[in-house]
């Protein structure tokens, strides 16, 4: 018997396997793929949307499943949950990997909490598969904006669980922008991997699975709601230790996005065309603002400061995540959606403001002045969406925007799987589609001719980013009508894995990479913005690393400070920084001196004088003399580079006492050209400036570095640069007479090396 159950063991090792779920061709051919065209096509587009099926015409294909499908997801949830579980303090095994964590983080999760976990297959370059991936990121994404209390973490399922094999995987979670943990396992728990599915548990007991695809996200909405209710307690409810501390608005960011948040560009997604005015309109996604540019690369001006969602101006207005845009020359508007907002939003060129179209504010609601202070002082974002009956009428997050013929714009998600129609007048939704057919019906045809100038791009570079990128069905390369756009003889393309704008000539079919100057517009990152209140603040993000930070003992009076900044080594400046990119502020027993006022100091005449000069300037210069003037002077830079450094400068007043000064700067650098290193030498020499002590930061944005075939020294990156000066101050010296004050004109140096 023994022997028996031997032979037939080894028979079986010789058997085509037969997994449930799967199709298998029955005809002779599928026997030799390698042999028969057709076979070998059959095999390369299995379940690949037209294209597949074009490819495999003729041939009869089965299902064969060994197992029922109702017994395989009873035992698929309890698998996924135990293996989940018994990995939480795992970070990186033979068979699995945690990404978005926090290294050293013991308290990731707590065990006793609501969990939503997402269960998603290898989607092996299905169109159809990552579709359905991406539906069931939305929804998970949604339900952690909504409920905060909610643990969510996914387990994707992949072949392979190496380093070197998660270039896709990183590029997913950066154009997803996915927060939460995913757990990657080569190890097959599931019989059904290629079905994502829900699971909802309450301390990893009793869970509840939904399935993926088609599922009602009310349906998800009710039963988190009602073990919510068995805690007993308020989700909105924020814990603080005192009265006194305030809580600050910190917005979680993917890992990868933190890596690499100092590059000049983030996940450059869209672009839209001015073509009278000459503009380009480039969403940098990540970095959450709009870039105005000029056909040869000029920044003209940016709209955004920081993630959020704020109207206002330039300057002020917050955005999360802006994709595609549309210009309007009749009103001289911008119209965008904001993504992770849920919102489509309006840029007004002319008064730069930014105003939100839908939804629509209520206007009746009106706020008393002291309602408008607390809001400037003590900034919320309600992130908590109205919950209706009918959740469709909401947009979730929108990506793609066309404008129609009449008063309406079309809006479409990532997936393509829903179509809102907006009337621009009202901002009101009129109409919601979730018919593939429906859609094509509609708006085929638009996003065809969108898609137009795809087709004078390369193969190679649509088809890198083609495994992130959903489409419709007879549309290739749908995904990225959103990515490109004609400008007069040029196509512009947005290339978000090599982090870059390229330009493309139609007539020659040259390409180069759009080179961005005047960085002075887009002014201090807006991690290294410091704001009064947060000072204050509880729970704030970690503080900028210090460069150098050193301490003077002075006499009061005037001090001309001057920073001595050495740049990295192997690294040229792009352009000598701006006023905008430098922040300084005196604190304690100082104050600081403007421009203006230290313009004035330096001109040493008496009253009269000054009276006469400013007569003679008033009668005898013309305005646009003395706006061509004004606006020279404001242009003369303090500083000045030398042998690789770069001079900041800024002046106080300092009385008895101690005082200190904090200067912030962006300085915007490449690396050096020099042909004999390789690729990742170069990659690792950027991570190594940016982040030389984080080293999970630094391997991922070696890693990031690397997906693009791009050149590693045409990278702009900004090197952010924190230094703190502190001043100890003695009294006056004593005058000729008691009640006189004396004054002394000191000047420092400060010499820092990055």
């Amino acid at each position: 018997m023994y022997l028996r159950f031997r032979r037939l063991r080894r028979a079986v090792e010789f058997v085509p396997k037969i997994y449930p779920g799967r199709f298998y061709q029955s005809s002779a051919a599928g026997l030799n793929v390698l042999a028969d065209g057709c076979g070998a096509a059959a095999w390369l587009y299995e379940g690949s949307g037209i294209y597949g099926r074009l490819a495999l015409a003729g041939c009869q294909w089965q299902r064969y499943s060994s197992r029922s499908g109702k017994k395989d997801k009873t035992v698929s949830k309890v698998h996924a949950l135990s293996f989940i579980r018994s990995l939480l303090h795992q970070p990186r095994g033979s068979s699995h990997c945690w990404l978005n964590t926090t290294p050293g983080r013991d308290n990731m999760f707590k065990g006793d909490g609501i969990f939503l976990v997402v269960v998603v297959g290898d989607n092996e370059g299905s169109f159809e598969a990552n579709q359905h991936t991406v539906k069931v990121i939305e929804k998970a994404k949604s339900l952690q904006q909504r409920y905060p209390f909610l643990q969510v973490m996914a387990l994707q399922l992949c072949p392979s669980v190496c380093q070197n094999d998660m270039s896709s995987h990183l590029r997913l979670i950066i154009k997803k922008y996915i927060t939460f943990p995913i757990l990657l396992s080569n190890k097959n728990i599931l019989e059904e991997a290629n079905v994502p599915f829900f699971i909802i548990s309450k301390g990893f007991q009793n869970p509840i699975m939904y399935p993926g695809k088609d599922v009602d996200l009310m349906a998800l909405h009710k039963v988190i709601n009602d073990l919510n209710a068995e805690n007993g307690k308020d989700a909105n409810v924020v814990d603080v230790k005192s009265t006194w501390d305030k809580p600050i608005e910190v917005i979680k960011e993917p890992d990868v996005c933190s890596a690499s948040r100092n590059l000049l560009l983030s996940f450059p997604g869209c672009i839209s065309v001015d073509v009278s005015g000459h503009r380009l309109f480039l969403s940098d996604v990540n970095r959450h603002r709009i870039i105005v540019l000029n056909t040869n690369g000029k920044i003209l001006d940016a709209i955004g400061s920081s993630p959020g969602f704020e109207d206002g101006e330039f300057e002020t207005a917050k955005l999360m995540r802006p994709a595609s845009s549309f210009y309007d020359s009749s009103e001289d508007c911008l119209y965008f959606v904001d993504s992770e907002n849920h919102a489509i939003r309006r840029a007004d060129m002319e008064t730069r403001v930014v105003d939100t179209v839908f939804p629509v504010s209520d206007v009746n609601q009106k706020k008393g002045l002291w309602e408008w202070i607390l809001e400037k002082i003590w900034p919320k974002r309600n992130i908590k969406l109205k919950l209706k009956e009918d959740d469709s009428s909401l947009l979730l997050f929108p990506w793609h925007l066309l404008k129609s013929s009449n008063n309406d714009i079309f809006v479409l998600n990532q997936s393509f799987g829903t179509l809102w129609i907006v009337d621009l007048e009202s901002g009101l939704i009129r109409e919601v589609i979730e018919e593939s057919s429906k859609i094509l019906e509609i708006c085929g045809q638009m996003i065809l001719e969108k898609c137009d100038p795809l087709r004078q791009l390369p193969d190679v570079w649509l088809k890198q980013h083609v495994d992130t990128n959903c489409s419709l069905e007879g549309i290739p390369y749908g995904g990225l009508l959103s990515s490109a756009a004609s400008c007069q003889d040029d196509v512009i393309f947005c290339d978000e894995v090599g982090q870059r704008v390229v330009k493309l000539n139609k007539g020659s079919g040259s390409a180069t990479t759009l080179c961005l100057s005047n960085f002075g517009i887009l002014g201090l990152p807006y991690w290294l913005t410091f704001s009064i209140e947060k000072m204050y603040s509880v729970d704030g993000p970690p503080e900028t690393d210090l460069d150098h930070s050193e301490c003077f003992r002075l006499l009061p009076g005037r001090v001309d400070i001057g920073l001595i900044v050495d740049i990295p080594q192997h690294t040229d400046l792009v352009e000598l920084p701006q006023e905008g990119c430098i922040w300084h502020q005196a604190r304690g027993a100082a104050a600081e001196i403007s421009r203006a006022e230290r313009q004035i100091a330096s001109r040493k005449v008496s009253q009269t004088q000054k009276f006469y000069d400013d007569l003679d300037n008033l009668i005898f210069v013309a305005p646009e003399e003395e706006e061509s003037t004004t606006e020279t002077e404001s242009q003369a830079p303090d500083e000045g580079l030398q042998e690789g450094r770069v001079r900041i400068g800024c002046t106080i007043n300092t009385s008895p006492g101690t005082s200190e000064v904090i200067i912030y700067a962006a300085l915007y650098l490449r690396l050096k050209k020099n042909t004999d290193d390789s690729q990742g030498i170069k990659a690792a020499r950027i991570a190594d400036i940016l982040e030389p002590k984080r080293k999970s930061k630094r391997d991922l944005l070696v890693k990031l570095l690397m997906m693009s075939e791009r050149e590693v020294e045409e990278l702009v990156f900004v090197r952010p640069l924190h230094v703190r000066l502190k001043f100890n101050c003695d009294n006056h010296p004593n005058g000729d007479h008691s009640k006189e004050i004396v004054l002394t004109d000191s000047s420092v140096e400060a010499h820092v090396t990055l």
